[in-house]
Parts: C-alpha cells; structure tokens; sequence
C-alpha cells in the first residue's frame, strides 16, 4: 500500500511535466487503480501474504479477503496439498492467477509488495515467524498463542517494538462484544472490588499424548510435497512421522507448544488479564490446587485456570456481582440488573477483529490484542505449565519475568533453537 502511494504520486508529476511540454494522448486510469465494484482503490488496499494454511489459517484468510481494501497476493505453506487448495480460494475470489505460492516463508517476507501478513503456523513456528517478518517489514495478524516460550515471548514483543511494527494477536474473544461487555464491568468497578478471575482451561480429553512423546520413524515424503525440515524449523531434529504434524499431537507436546494450559488459556487468560487491567504485568505467585492451577496477583486477585467444558468462558467475581460469559452466547450475571436488557449474538466472529487488524495497519495505533498484551497473558499460561509440572508453588517476578531465586524452574523459560533459527 505504501509503495503504491508512493508510485501514485511519481506518475502524477512525470505526467504534470509530460503536459506541459507536448499535447499528449488521454490518460486511462484502470479500474484496478480506481477499485472496481466490491474493491478499494489501489491507494487503499492492503496488499497480504499468509503464512500458514491448516484449517484455522483458511478461516483467517476468507475472513481477511472478506475485507474490499484487502488483496492477498500469496501463500505460504510446507504442504503442497494446502498450497494448492488455498490458492484456487485467493484466485477465485479475485478472478485471477496471480497469486504465488512458497514453501519457504522466507521467500514471501522477501517481496516488496506485501505490506503485511497473516501467521497461522503451529504454535512452534509463531515467534520465529512474527521475528522474521517484522524484520522485512511486514505488519502481521498472528495466531495465538504466539510463543512456546515466555523468553520467545519477550523477543516477540521487544521485536515489534524496534521495527514500529502493527501487532494483532489472533485473541478474537476482545472484539466479541459479550466478552467485552464483561471485561468493561470489571474494570469499571460495576462488580465491586474484583476478586477472582476464572480462565477456562482446554479440556483434558483433547490431549492424548504424553507431553515429552515421541513417535515411531515413517517414510519421508518428497520436500515439494511436505517439507519436513521447514516444518519442524527451531524445533529439535526428529525423524518424520505424519501423526506429528497433526493439533492432536503438537497442541501440548513441549517441543512445539507451551503446554497444555495455553491452548484454551491463552484466550480465556487474556480477558482476565484484560479484566484486571494487567495487560503490562501478570501474576506474582502460582500454586497448584485441587488438580489445578491457582496464580494471585500483587493487588489480591485470584486467578483461577478451571477445568475446561465446552463451551469456553471465562466468569469475574467481585464483592458486588459477578458475571459469566462463554462461546455459545450465554452471558449471566448477578445482579441481573447489570445485564439490563443486553442482546449478545452466539459464537466468536472474528470480523471485528480482523477489522482492528486493517485499521491500525493504516492508522499506525495499537490494536486491540497488542503484542505487550498477548504476551503477558500468553507468559500467566507458560508459568502455570510450569507450576504444575514442578508441581510446586513458584514466585513470578513479572517486571523482570524470572522466578524468585529459583534457578530449577527458571531453566523452563527458554527452549534451544535449532539452527539456523535464532531469535537475535
């Protein structure tokens, strides 16, 4: 978009010198370059790459391409069945053959004409991903939960930061107007004091394998057809086996998540965080308790990691009221009157927040699921991992994001990268 601008404006002045000096033939300005029906001009449009083509990075794409100021121009995918279902979607819905596709995401990041992307890799592949592409210059909405790591998290953040990049985590639940609704009761005081924050855990059926497994060696399959080195990337080296590839099997498997509390948690954490207005901070100690995980913050609130049912929710209690919000468009609340007459629609959308996403892109403000923000509630959930595999209660240091003179627990902050993947 910016380079269009730029274009735009040279054209203008070569044909204002052109005029001056002979009677040239009409200017044809191309429906291309003035948006046709359903398409924004040239000078609006946010051109886009995705990296990442599973189901839930199709999902993000149509929601993407729903948007007329919005043109993808290519993808990125280490399976080639993806690359090539995904793209007849992009070419039918701009009635072309233009748009490219790549196995190496370092390829995409290279073009010039992308302003920004979309990352919807395993969770393995987020941090190095989002790096890498603040690095090319590419704003970039990124699936949750965006690091395995509360030290991938931080040079997550801190890597936005540097470049001025637009940041959007995938936390779609903020521009859910239910969850929002009960987030500004807590942080408006209408429950009272705020007290206990309860964060939905995933359900504990969904995870079958042990979270150190490993699987028995397969045939590997032509890279053109699945590139298995790009898919485990900074992950430690394993021989191929398809099941690994599968969410079933990385949602919680340690080399290539950050535990099984983060996969439903880092959406129903970050409206706590969100709640108590420490989106900067996070809990100062976490304690195992009755098969969960309970953390307190500095200021006395509890949060509590429940068990998970469907459908996700997260509930705020205050000293005053209380209230409950879930993905089946309930909402509930004690007194009734906060709830007055408030109609809530089902399910999750993401419009909005795809929406924010493209805003900010051009306005240069923070969205709504900042990189700080995502983080924070992304680290309560790598920390409570921690806890309940040490099986122990941990002091969190949420300025410094260490342990309180715990050297066994602060080994689980950070992961080795396999080469030639590096956070620096």
């Amino acid at each position: 978009m910016r380079k269009i601008l730029i274009g735009l404006a040279l054209t203008v002045v070569m044909l204002a010198a052109i005029a001056g000096a002979v009677v040239a033939a009409p200017y044809v300005i191309t429906s291309a370059a003035l948006g046709a029906p359903g398409k924004a001009p040239a000078s609006e449009r946010i051109t886009m790459g995705a990296i990442g083509l599973g189901g839930r990075g199709t999902h993000d794409l149509q929601a993407l391409m729903a948007n007329d100021d919005v043109q993808v121009l290519a993808l990125c995918d280490v399976k080639q069945e993806r690359r090539e279902a995904v793209k007849q979607l992009v070419d039918q819905k701009y009635e072309s053959s233009d748009c490219a596709t790549y196995r190496d995401l370092r390829e995409l990041l290279a073009r010039d004409d992308i302003d920004a992307v979309l990352v919807a890799t395993g969770d393995n592949w987020h941090t190095m991903a989002a790096i890498l592409a603040a690095k090319a210059g590419k704003d970039m909405y990124c699936e949750k939960p965006m690091s395995v790591s509360v030290a991938e998290g931080r040079a997550l953040v801190d890597t936005m930061n540097r470049y001025g990049t637009i940041f959007q985590c995938g936390t779609q639940r903020r521009s859910v107007g239910r969850f929002k609704y009960a987030v500004d009761l807590a942080r408006e005081g209408k429950l009272g004091e705020l007290k206990v924050l309860y964060a939905e855990k995933a359900p504990p059926e969904w995870f079958k394998y042990h979270p150190y497994a490993t699987l028995p060696p397969e045939p590997e399959p032509p890279r053109d057809v699945v590139d298995w080195d790009m898919w485990l990337g900074p992950a430690a080296w394993r021989p191929y086996n398809a099941t690994y590839m599968t969410r079933q099997f990385w949602m919680a498997n340690l080399d290539f998540s950050g535990g099984m509390i983060t996969e439903w948690g880092s959406h129903t954490a970050d409206l706590c965080q969100w709640a108590n207005d420490a989106d900067a901070t996070g809990p100062v100690q976490f304690e195992p308790a009755e098969g969960t995980i309970v953390a307190h913050y500095a200021n006395g609130v509890k949060l509590v990691f429940e068990e998970g049912k469907w459908p996700l929710h997260v509930r705020f209690v205050g000293t005053e009221g209380w209230i409950y919000a879930d993905d089946d468009g309930n909402v509930e609340a004690e007194p009734k009157s906060l709830l007055a007459d408030k109609q809530f629609g089902k399910g999750y959308p993401q419009d909005d927040h795809v929406r924010n996403f493209l805003d900010c892109v051009k306005s240069r403000q923070q969205p709504i699921a900042p990189a700080e923000g995502a983080h924070r509630a992304n680290s309560a959930c790598q920390v409570a991992n921690i806890c309940q595999e040490l099986g122990r209660k941990v002091q969190w240091d949420p300025e410094h994001e260490r342990f309180v003179n715990d050297p066994m627990a602060d080994r689980k902050l950070a992961r080795a990268m396999r080469d030639p993947w590096s956070l620096l």
